[in-house]
C-alpha cells in the first residue's frame, strides 16, 4: 500500500462587473500540472445588489468545474493504465 501526502494548492479570485461575477479557481498539482475552473454568477436587475451572493455562487461553480476536470483527469488517467472505459461519478 503506498502513503501519500501532497498539498495541492486552490487559488480562487473573483471578479465583479455590474451584474455579473466571475471566479476562477486554480488548482496546482504535484508535477506542476495545473487545472482551472470557471464559474458565472449573474444577478437579476430585480434582486438587491449583495457582492457577497454573487461571489459565493461563482466560486461554487467555478469548483464545480474544477472537480469536474479533476475527476475526467483521473478517468483518463485510469483508462490509460487499464486500456479499459472509466465510468466516474461526481
Amino acid at each position: 500500500m503506498m502513503n501519500m501526502n501532497d498539498d495541492w494548492p486552490v487559488s480562487v479570485s473573483v471578479a465583479e462587473t455590474d451584474s455579473q461575477t466571475r471566479a476562477e479557481a486554480r488548482l496546482l498539482m504535484p508535477g506542476g500540472d495545473e487545472l482551472v475552473g470557471h464559474g458565472l454568477a449573474r444577478r437579476n436587475p430585480a434582486d438587491r445588489e449583495v457582492a457577497r451572493i454573487g461571489a459565493q455562487i461563482a466560486a461554487a461553480r467555478a469548483f464545480s468545474d474544477l472537480a469536474g476536470q479533476l475527476l475526467h483527469a483521473a478517468a483518463t488517467a485510469i483508462e490509460d493504465s487499464t486500456h479499459e472505459q472509466a465510468y466516474l461519478h461526481l
